[in-house]
């Protein structure tokens, strides 16, 4: 079983206005403890969120957490885990350690994808940021997005361009899933995943075209840096990509999830999906070759919609309810799911996704509630409510079995894209 591991990126808040706040070097600067972790407890039995980490995990030789472009954010990583369970414990992890250094300022974190609330955004101090604010213009001043990359472990970098050419074709579909960015700095979007819109204004993001060989792919890599356009390797923003510093292909289409347990599932997913494109290339078994401008489609269309009505299939690349396309993906990757014994908790917590929805259905769902206690629409004051929620639902401890209803596993059957009608 290969390993696997995440990087989330969140907002840090403030609890009381829902404004993101400027505190990553105040985080990631003060000790690792000030006795603050002793009340965390306290906090949570009030918030009604899990306790902070113990002194002995804040204590240990590295905290997994770390700067982004934007101070208003910090991101943690997992090490590399073999299982949902011990991947969600480090999710978990490494919220309550962000949680833990939140509050010994007055603020929360949130996994939120974009901010519901606008405030002024600050760059993080840092050469290379420096030169791209100046580069990228609005483009890097305003982004301040939260995402989800999984890493999946690979034997060799020729194994992982085959898994790049067989994937590219899927990854929508995690974009709707994890969809969690309805709002953008005060405003409704229309989107679900607004963060997809506004990461895509990169000069290098995106899907990207089949490689064909590891020489094609850093072939590619290196034609782009030569442009002048991007200052490095690190800004090739593909949706999936060989990572530069470790064994792995990164898979960077998510929003950062509302709830701990959606991203876990959805690296589970991810590492299915690995799993399954290697068996597929040492059977012979070719890419399907899609034209970019095809998946640029489909990436739009979950990002516009969601879970909320159609997706784009990924076998004929024709609108279909997007519960339908979401089962396709786990019925094709059902072979290894069930080798890995993963089959019966992707199939629970897939249908807890499309029973409550994710989280721009829950966000939204929020703000309509506070929209009907007032008797307006979302303000300030209500865009608060979401991030709050936001907030309590980012360092829930279990899952709300309420919120887990069966579903019933439909089936789809897929036509190559290319035999479509019309």
């Amino acid at each position: 079983m290969r390993t696997f591991g995440v990087e989330e990126e969140l907002l840090i808040v403030d609890p009381v206005t829902g404004e993101p706040l400027a505190l990553a070097d105040a985080l990631l600067s003060a000790p690792a403890h000030d006795g603050a972790a002793h009340d965390d407890a306290a906090h949570a039995a009030q918030d009604g969120t899990e306790p902070g980490p113990t002194l002995e995990e804040i204590d240990g030789p590295d905290t997994g957490l770390s700067h982004e472009l934007k101070l208003e954010q910090i991101e943690t990583q997992t090490r590399p885990c073999r299982s949902y369970a011990e991947l969600l414990h480090q999710i978990r992890r490494g919220r309550g350690l962000a949680s833990h250094a939140a509050r010994r300022h007055g603020a929360r974190i949130a996994a939120l994808a974009t901010s519901p609330v606008d405030a002024a955004l600050h760059t993080t101090p840092d050469p290379r940021y420096a030169i791209m604010l100046e580069r990228f213009g609005i483009t890097a001043h305003e982004q301040l997005t939260c995402g989800f990359h999984v890493h999946t472990s690979i034997e060799s970098p020729e194994e992982g361009v085959m898994v790049l050419d067989r994937i590219r074709d899927k990854l929508a579909v995690f974009t709707a899933m994890s969809a969690n960015s309805p709002y953008w700095r005060g405003l409704a979007t229309g989107f679900e995943s607004y963060r997809t819109q506004a990461w895509n204004r990169w000069p290098s993001s995106g899907p990207s075209a089949i490689f064909g060989s590891l020489a094609a792919y850093r072939r590619v890599v290196r034609r782009l840096i030569e442009t002048g356009v991007l200052l490095d390797e690190g800004m090739v923003y593909f949706d999936a990509r060989l990572s530069r510093h470790v064994p792995t292909v990164e898979v960077r289409v998510a929003d950062v999830c509302l709830r701990a347990e959606d991203a876990a599932l959805i690296a589970v997913l991810v590492r299915a999906l690995v799993e399954t494109s290697v068996r597929e290339y040492h059977a012979g078994i070719e890419p399907a070759a899609v034209p970019t401008a095809l998946l640029r489609m489909a990436s739009w269309q979950a990002s516009n919609f969601g879970l909320r009505t159609e997706l784009l299939d990924f076998g004929t690349f024709r609108p279909e309810p997007a519960a339908d396309v979401v089962w396709s993906l786990v019925e094709y990757l059902e072979p290894v799911l069930a080798e890995q014994g993963e089959f019966d908790l992707v199939q629970t917590g897939v249908a807890a996704i499309l029973s409550r929805g994710n989280g721009a259905i829950e966000q939204r769902g929020v703000a309509g509630r506070w929209s009907e206690s007032n008797g307006s629409a979302p303000d300030a004051a209500g865009l608060a409510a979401v991030v709050e929620h936001a907030v309590q639902i980012t360092m829930r401890s279990e899952r709300d079995e309420s919120d887990t209803k069966p579903q019933p596993v439909l089936t789809w059957v897929r036509q190559d894209w290319r035999e479509a009608p019309g």
